[in-house]
């Protein structure tokens, strides 16, 4: 009987040389497979978190009043009129918004239509100075939805009327302190003696009054402060009265919207903005990697 060896050196030699090859190659491909996964984990996250946030916001600021948003460089900073706002040294946009809640309207019963809680309309020819008619319009119910959105802290004492066509100073919205007079863009009220009329905070005597108007209770703040490593965080103030001297730092009601923001940037070309959010991610450290959404708002 012949025997023969399984391999010779040269064969050994050659297989050990194609097993290391496999095996480099094999584990590089793992490598990268890993890489390119987490890559697309991150991708998914920042591009979902950040398309909800800039979603969010422009659904926040599409009731907003147009002339009323103004920016800041941080909080007590001096307010300026957004399409003064030039440059990215801005980290607080706020706006005054309509009560659309209350507009939309609500009914005690599921049989029956919704109606606005109030119309929108002023009836000028019974108007005085004591208070303004409203048709259609259910000041306890106005007062009641204001309540529950506030959590019990507000009610329609603390709202304020804007004349729609009417004096539009960035100054007159309550910006700077307290509106101590009717003549400013809003124009506080409270119950009046029936249920469609409203009375003023301060007397009507000698304001120009119109027959369309929005109803606002509350002011909104985006505020974007700074971290480490680039990476800041989004927080929404809401429920406040900057017409009744609040402000959204003391006053306001938190709620952080999003963390790891690079930037967070906004501009107004007339009455249209647009709002831009950048996010970052923890797990990427050996190159920089963000995704910037952004939203144009009408």
């Amino acid at each position: 009987m012949k025997y023969r060896s399984a391999f010779t050196m040269l064969e050994l030699i050659f297989v050990i040389v194609i097993m290391g090859i496999i095996g480099k190659f094999g584990t590089e491909f793992l490598a990268q497979a890993s890489k390119s996964f987490i890559f697309s984990n991150i991708n998914n996250q920042l591009q979902s978190d950040s398309a909800s946030t800039v979603e969010f916001i422009s659904a926040r600021l599409r009731d907003r009043i147009k002339d009323s948003v103004i920016a800041r460089t941080g909080a007590g900073a001096p307010p300026i009129a957004l399409f003064n706002a030039v440059g990215n040294t801005y980290s607080v946009l706020e706006w005054i918004s309509s009560d659309i809640d209350g507009f939309r309207g609500n009914s005690d019963n599921v049989a029956t239509d919704n109606f606005p809680n109030w119309s929108g309309v002023i009836d000028l020819v019974p108007g005085n100075a004591a208070g303004l008619v409203s048709p259609g319009t259910d000041t306890a119910k106005v007062s009641s939805l204001i309540n529950t959105l506030s959590y019990g802290d507000k009610t329609i004492a603390d709202a304020a009327l804007y004349f729609i066509g009417s004096n539009s100073n960035i100054n007159g919205y309550g910006w700077s302190g307290a509106i101590t007079d009717q003549n400013q863009t809003l124009h506080p009220i409270d119950f009046g003696a029936n249920s469609d009329e409203f009375s003023p905070g301060i007397t009507f005597a000698g304001v120009d009054i119109y027959e369309y108007y929005k109803l606002v209770w509350t002011a909104y703040a985006l505020v974007y402060t700074a971290g480490t490593n680039g990476k800041g965080t989004l927080t929404l103030y809401y429920d406040y009265q900057p017409w009744n001297g609040d402000n959204f730092l003391t006053d306001g009601t938190a709620s952080v919207l999003m963390e790891n923001v690079s930037a967070f940037q906004f501009m107004s070309i007339g009455s249209i903005m647009k709002v831009q959010v950048c996010v970052k991610s923890d797990l990427i450290t050996t190159e920089e990697y963000s995704i910037c959404k952004e939203k144009t708002i009408f």
